[in-house]
């Protein structure tokens, strides 16, 4: 069932769009009482409405969120509109948008593989080859994709394979002379009203397009919108007609191609550059990045989070979230949507624990230098100096080079979170737990990363571990959008 495009995005009480402000309730508490979830933002959109948005301070609406393999679903979208244009062709070898690499392609699979193939994780190969295709070829990871011969005929097998991806991409920006996102700004991304998106390059120039997008969670939620309204946006035509059907069509099999049993939402098959769902079809990111589409509810729920149970998030969602949509509107249910909406207004991050300013020892901690504990991690050393405003605890990161300096300023302040914005937003929160002891936890506001950090006075030694690991790599200063690159 496709959904009417919507008049406008404008917001709406639940109940006016047959939500039940109840059951959004029980999945904030049910959300905030996992263990192992972190959330960050939450909007729900029903009949093309946002009825409920929420962001956990202190992340805020307006920040954009490193959104990982969610970014597929972009450049997914890219491709379509370069096929619209005559510029690619679906059915076309790969091979034939290379021809600089194509005497050294010689294996079958490999110059048998079409441009779809690589569009819906059918490439042939029977595993994650990014790795592997760096190091083959690291200046450039397409001619290292295709030489790297597939394991069965491409269209047989399914692999979430992000070379596949990155090779998608790299067509669309090779045919459109555009990076991803010049060309998505006019096509897509102004006609939907979005704001500033980044997206992190690789060393050959390229965006990744398999990863590395960063935006807002509207944004998200306004792509999902208009996918579940087969590509009209208020009034408008931005998709190709028929487009939508054939990205959310299963097309390879992936029964337990992705974890084990409790994986099962990512057993229903993939389309191009979408997961299909137990309800609708979703495009998602590593811990916990969503934009589900739920055609049969009418609805679109886009979240970020910090989280390595992903599967469990699903099942609060469809536990909780799917039985709110009814319908039609409700009545008498003003208390309960005020409820959610303050609800909402109020929803924040629990600051680490720790006293806001030094124990008896505070002579000793003045200027105190600490090194690493000696096991690998992301920070060598840290140095905590007090003034009259406070103290500042700067972390010199494992990659810290004379060349490109590591060095990243924390400022302890009060209770709750103390947020900066450069050289990368950050939030800061923590203090003494005892007299020998400061510990202090870091996240990353443009990210889902957070850092917990412990200083022993007693050894001066330094612990860092991430809470969820970054999965680029790169300075600490590197765990934000990557402005400098746009």
């Amino acid at each position: 069932m496709t959904a009417p495009a919507p008049a406008s995005f404008g917001p709406s009480r639940p109940a006016d769009q047959g939500v039940d402000a109840s059951g959004v309730l029980a999945f904030l508490d049910a959300l905030e009482a996992a263990p192992g979830i972190e959330p960050h933002s939450l909007m729900i959109v029903r009949h093309g409405h946002p009825v409920a948005s929420g962001w956990w301070a202190p992340y805020t609406a307006e920040r954009p969120h490193l959104l990982y393999s969610l970014s597929k679903s972009f450049t997914g979208t890219a491709a379509a509109l370069a096929e619209a244009e005559g510029l690619l062709d679906f059915d076309a070898p790969v091979v034939s948008y290379f021809p600089e690499f194509e005497a050294g392609i010689t294996d079958p699979r490999s110059r048998s593989l079409l441009v779809r193939h690589v569009a819906s994780m059918a490439s042939g190969h029977r595993r994650d080859t990014v790795d592997e295709v760096y190091r083959r070829d690291p200046a450039e990871p397409v001619r290292g994709f295709l030489l790297l011969p597939p394991d069965e005929d491409p269209g047989t097998v399914f692999a979430y394979n992000q070379p596949a991806t990155y090779t998608l991409a790299a067509i669309v920006q090779r045919v459109t002379g555009q990076s991803l996102t010049g060309y998505l700004r006019p096509r897509l991304l102004d006609p939907l009203g979005v704001g500033e998106v980044f997206w992190r390059r690789d060393r050959t120039g390229r965006e990744l397009g398999f990863s590395g997008l960063h935006a807002a969670t509207e944004a998200v939620a306004r792509l999902g919108q208009l996918y579940l309204s087969d590509g009209v946006w208020q009034g408008r035509r931005l998709l190709p007609e028929g487009w939508v059907a054939r990205a959310t069509r299963p097309r390879t099999p992936t029964a337990g191609a992705i974890g084990d049993a409790d994986w099962r939402d990512w057993g229903h098959g993939y389309g191009y550059q979408f997961w299909m769902s137990r309800h609708g079809y979703r495009g998602d990111g590593a811990y916990g990045q969503f934009c589900l589409v739920l055609p049969e509810q009418d609805a679109v729920i886009a979240t970020t989070a910090a989280t390595e149970r992903m599967p469990e998030f699903l099942n609060l969602v469809w536990e909780h979230l799917l039985p709110a949509f009814g319908p039609a509107p409700l009545t008498g249910r003003e208390a309960v949507d005020a409820e959610l909406r303050d609800r909402l207004a109020r929803l924040a991050l629990p600051p680490a624990p720790g006293r806001p300013t030094p124990p008896e020892r505070a002579r000793d901690w003045a200027a105190a230098e600490f090194t690493s504990s000696g096991e690998a991690g992301p920070v060598r050393a840290a140095r905590l100096v007090g003034d009259t405003g406070g103290w500042t605890l700067t972390l010199t990161g494992a990659r810290d080079r004379p060349e490109r300096p590591d060095r990243l300023d924390l400022r302890l302040g009060g209770e709750g979170w103390t947020v900066a914005g450069k050289p990368v937003p950050t939030a800061v929160s923590g203090g003494w737990t005892d007299a020998g002891t400061l510990a202090v936890e870091t996240v990353f506001l443009e990210t889902p990363h957070r850092l917990a950090l412990t200083c022993s006075l007693a050894d001066r030694t330094v612990t860092a571990h991430w809470r969820t690991q970054p999965l680029h790599g790169g300075p600490l200063t590197s765990l934000g959008a990557p402005r400098d690159q746009a």
